[in-house]
């Protein structure tokens, strides 16, 4: 899959990607009903747990409501993952959808990222502006100016920016929980702006309740999901268009 991810999100694809996905609305449905949906796939690049999709969703912001945290952050844990709906919108597999994120449009920081020996087929490799370390960006930009990879965080940010009343705080957290090479790595801190210092405490603050709250005790959503459905009528619409 990474093989495949690597090769095909150059900028092109990704120009394009951006375009079709909000042509019209590939479905309209609930955020539970999204959960339900999502429930059938099967995450490829995820080998750490057997988890379902709806039961990673439920550990995730049962953990962060066990800490304390607000319920604008809870609700981000329950719906965090629901850009994956896209494998059910004509994606091509799974290489449009999951797997750590990166920039296109600028040289890859091969160091930095996963096996980064699979972007040899890529043919923005050998552009001559794109294969640059700065590529089609400039210093200092910020990372709201770059394209990222297309895939689940990309298009759930582009839905919930325009269809929630999530925080920016949230809407960080969404857009970049799977942009590891900057998060973890610290690859591409030349495009950051002032602001980023605060995107990336957020996103900071996120990811271990995605990465560490897999566990064997597995929670019961029929259970949890009055207390769920209460959070999401005072965030989201009764119908969201995905």
């Amino acid at each position: 899959m990474f093989s495949e991810q690597h090769t095909k999100q150059t900028v092109e694809f990704n120009l394009e990607a951006r375009r079709k996905a909000f042509e019209k609305p590939r479905a309209i449905m609930g955020i539970w009903e999204a959960m339900e949906l999502l429930n059938t796939l099967v995450d490829a690049s995820d080998p750490d747990t057997d988890a379902t999709q709806i039961e990673h969703l439920l550990q995730t912001a049962e953990a962060m409501r066990r800490d304390g945290k607000p319920e604008w952050m809870q609700v981000t844990g329950l719906i965090h993952d629901l850009g994956k709906l896209l494998y059910f919108f004509g994606s091509d597999g799974q290489w449009d959808v999951v797997g750590d994120t990166f920039v296109v449009g600028c040289a890859i920081p091969t160091e930095k990222i996963v096996y980064s020996d699979t972007f040899g087929d890529n043919p923005d490799i050998n552009h001559p502006i794109y294969s640059t370390k700065y590529g089609m960006y400039s210093p200092g930009c910020g990372l709201d100016k770059l394209l990222i990879s297309w895939g689940h965080d990309e298009y759930l940010y582009m839905v919930m920016k325009e269809q929630s009343k999530l925080p920016k705080a949230a809407l960080n957290m969404i857009r970049y929980h799977s942009f590891y090479p900057w998060h973890r790595e610290r690859a591409y801190t030349y495009f950051e702006s002032e602001e980023d210092k605060q995107t990336l405490k957020d996103v900071l603050s996120f990811n271990p309740y995605d990465l560490y709250s897999k566990s064997d005790e597995r929670p019961c959503a029929e259970k949890l999901r009055p207390y769920y459905e209460g959070l999401i009528a005072k965030f989201f619409p009764e119908k969201i268009r995905w």
